[in-house]
Parts: C-alpha cells; sequence; structure tokens
C-alpha cells in the first residue's frame, strides 16, 4: 500500500527539516545535541501537523544510533520490552515515542529506569503540554521543547519540494501549480503542512492530464481538495484554552472584533459549554457592577444557544459577546471578596462581636436580636452605627468602588456617604 504523500515527504535528516529553526537551526539546541553527537531524552509538543514525528525521526536518522517507533496508545508494554533488549544488545537506542502524554502507569514505571541510565534515548511527541499531561517522573528525566506552527513561507516550501522530488514526491510527473492555488494550500491549512501535503496529493491524483500531458491545478482545484480551514486547536487540546484566554481577555479589553474572531474560533472547534461557560464567567468578573443587568441577559442568552444548538446558537452568542464588549468593566466587587478571603486564610477571621451573634445562645429569646444588638429597621433610614467586623478588623476596608457606570456610581456614592458616618 503506498504511503500518504505527507508520510513519504518526512525529512531523513536534520537539515531536510521545514521550519523549527529556534530548535534546529544552525547553532541552535537540537543542532548542537545532534553535532555533538550527545542526544538526551527530549519531549516535543506542539499543534498536530508541524512535524513533531519529523523531527524526532530527522533527528534519530542524523546519528548512528539505531531508533525504533512505538505509539503510546497502540503499542504495549511487551513491545517496549523488546526495544529494552535491543538495547541491552547494542547499548543505546532512540525510541520515538507518539502520544507520550497517553502512556499508562505499567509502561511510565518500566521505561524509568531504563531512561535514568541512558540506555534508552525518548523522543517522545504529543500535542498536550507536557507540563500538566505527562507524568513528573517521566518529564524530569526529559528536555522540553514546544514547536511552532509553520508559517506560509514554510508550507510553500513543502508544497514545492514534494512536487520536485522524484524518490517520494511528484517530481517524475508534469504538474502545473498556479501561485493562486500554492497560495491556497499554504494558507488554508492552519500551520498543518501534514493537512497541507494531503490536499495536493488529492489534487493532483484526482486531476486528469490535458492534451500535453501535464495535469495543471488552480485555485478552484485547491479549494475543492482543501475546502475548509484546519484549526490548530481542538476543544480538548492545550491550544484551546489561549483561545479561550484570548477570547476573554479581548472582550475584557473591549476589542469587539477579535472577541468576535476569536468566538467564531471556538465556535468552529463546536465547544458550546465552554463557551458559555466563560461568557458567564465574564459577564460577572469583568462587566460586575458597572452593568449589573449584563449577567441576567447573558444567562439568558446562554439558556437560548442550549434550546437552539449550532448553527443557530451562533445568534444569541454574537449579541452576548457585543454587549459584553461593550459595557462598562468592574471587578470591585470579586475583588474586594477576595482580599476579605485573604484575611481569613491568613488566620485573621477574628471573634465575631458579641451583638451579632445568634439570641439564642445569649439567652436573649426576644425578637431573635443579640444582646445590645442594634436593629437597623428601628432608626431613620435603616442604618444606625455599630461594629460589624471582629475588634481586630475593625478598620479594614475591602470594597474599593469604581466609578464605570451609572449602577456602580450610585453604589459608590452610598457606600462612601455610609463609610463617612461610621467614622463620626
Amino acid at each position: 500500500m503506498k504511503q500518504p504523500l505527507a508520510f513519504r515527504m518526512r525529512p531523513k535528516k536534520l537539515e531536510d527539516i521545514i521550519g523549527q529553526e529556534h530548535l534546529v537551526g544552525k547553532g541552535k539546541i537540537i543542532y548542537r545535541m545532534v553535532k555533538a553527537k550527545h542526544l538526551s531524552s527530549m519531549i516535543l509538543y506542539g499543534p498536530p501537523g508541524i512535524g513533531k514525528t519529523s523531527i524526532a525521526t530527522a533527528i534519530a536518522g542524523s546519528t548512528d544510533t539505531a531508533f525504533r517507533k512505538l505509539n503510546a496508545v497502540v503499542n504495549n508494554k511487551k513491545d517496549m520490552e523488546i526495544v529494552v533488549e535491543e538495547a541491552k544488545m547494542s547499548g543505546k537506542v532512540i525510541l520515538i515515542l507518539d502520544e507520550v502524554h497517553r502512556l499508562d502507569k505499567a509502561k511510565q514505571d518500566f521505561l524509568l529506569p531504563h531512561l535514568e541510565d541512558g540506555r534508552i534515548i525518548l523522543i517522545g511527541a504529543t500535542t498536550s503540554n507536557p507540563y500538566h499531561a505527562i507524568n513528573p517522573a517521566i518529564r524530569s528525566r526529559c528536555q522540553i521543547f514546544e514547536l511552532h506552527p509553520l508559517n506560509e513561507e514554510n508550507l510553500k516550501q513543502a508544497l514545492l519540494r514534494a512536487l520536485q522530488d522524484e524518490e517520494n514526491g511528484f517530481g517524475k510527473q508534469k504538474i502545473e501549480l498556479t501561485d493562486e492555488a500554492l497560495h491556497h494550500f499554504a494558507t488554508s491549512c492552519g500551520g498543518d503542512v501534514r493537512s497541507a501535503l494531503n490536499a495536493l496529493e488529492l489534487a493532483i491524483i484526482s486531476t486528469d492530464e490535458n492534451e500535453e500531458g501535464t495535469k495543471i491545478i488552480d485555485l478552484t482545484i485547491a479549494e475543492e481538495c482543501l475546502q475548509k480551514k484546519s484549526f490548530v486547536h481542538d476543544k480538548d487540546g492545550d491550544a484551546h484554552y489561549d483561545v479561550l484566554s484570548a477570547f476573554q481577555k479581548s472582550i475584557r479589553g473591549s476589542d469587539v472584533n477579535a472577541a468576535l474572531h476569536y468566538l467564531g474560533r471556538l465556535i468552529e472547534a463546536g465547544d458550546l459549554v465552554s463557551i458559555n461557560r466563560r461568557l458567564l464567567v465574564i459577564a460577572y468578573e469583568d462587566i460586575g457592577l458597572a452593568n449589573p443587568q449584563a449577567g441576567p441577559r447573558t444567562l439568558s442568552a446562554i439558556e437560548a444557544t442550549e434550546r437552539l444548538g449550532f448553527p443557530e446558537a451562533r445568534i444569541p452568542l454574537a449579541n452576548a459577546v457585543i454587549e459584553l464588549c461593550l459595557s462598562p468593566k468592574s471587578n470591585s466587587a470579586y475583588q474586594a471578596l477576595d482580599r476579605a478571603i485573604a484575611d481569613i486564610r491568613s488566620g485573621r477571621a477574628g471573634e465575631i462581636p458579641l451583638h451579632l451573634k445568634d439570641a439564642h445562645y445569649q439567652g436573649a429569646k426576644s425578637l431573635g436580636r443579640g444582646v445590645d444588638y442594634l436593629y437597623p429597621h428601628d432608626f431613620e433610614n435603616g442604618w444606625v452605627k455599630q461594629q460589624y467586623l471582629p475588634d481586630n478588623l475593625k478598620d479594614k476596608v475591602y470594597y474599593e468602588p469604581k466609578r464605570t457606570g451609572k449602577f456602580e456610581l450610585a453604589l459608590s456614592q452610598i457606600y462612601e456617604n455610609l463609610m463617612n458616618q461610621q467614622k463620626k
């Protein structure tokens, strides 16, 4: 069976790698490792289709050390035992391990001593952030390198190389790829070289030769073979949380266009639950008392999305996002609470004033009021000066109002009046 073009075009040595210059460029860390012939175990992580396994294979192929490729999901402990036995005989083996974050405990425990003594040099590849997804015992024995998505020029280079390569690509065929088609393949794959190469292969295989025996790949054919941009995240990947973070920060920064862009990416990932949860958090964390009705209206929009589902759910989402973006912003309420919690956690809780304690514990049953407690409703304007905080915190101020919208401005004026009366 003929392997896909992306598989066939994998680099065999370090100098064939496209992109990732920060790791494999001259004088960079992986280049220096290979040049010194002194590899250490490493984990390569980043979005799908950017060359993690290719780099691992090229690193191994640039040395004289034998290497084996396994997958942490598909291959079992027995397969790893075979690699270790080979390492015992030859002295050292490079183990390229895809989906390294999926190693179960039995496989981890088996590999650890062999990583420790250097018999196995592990080159792990994963789309998950190793600082979150990989066992610390494995992680501490490996260098961790982050790979970046390929840019347009990198992708064009990979595509043209595939057209020219006579052994693994289409160099022996007469192919004419228009500039527009090349641009589409390079920009519509989301930095995923695997997606771009496989789309190119589909275009070539499915296109008939003209009278001169040439296959012409134009923009129309390219769009047919790569119809939708391949996002660099899915709803379970770490990049998804980067998009959620950018989404919230764009709303907090009142950038409507950026917020709608990131909302679109989240919708394409299909994770309505995360979108709705983040919007509700934003309504109270970032908008807060500056626009108190934003919370209930956001909740109403969320309920509408849950009834509608995609694609119609995007309509109430757009309304909610634009309102949140353009609302005044205030974090004064939750910041005040966080300051109070910080005192409690540092041991500054203090004794509740006697007049605030439950009357049942004081023998004062009348009206459920504590001893010497002044009932605000008995006084004009429903307020009376008395101490509510414990003695050690009686002058503590947690709430610092902001003058954002009409509502919080009114609250701040009432608050300041009460504070001034309390000081008299």
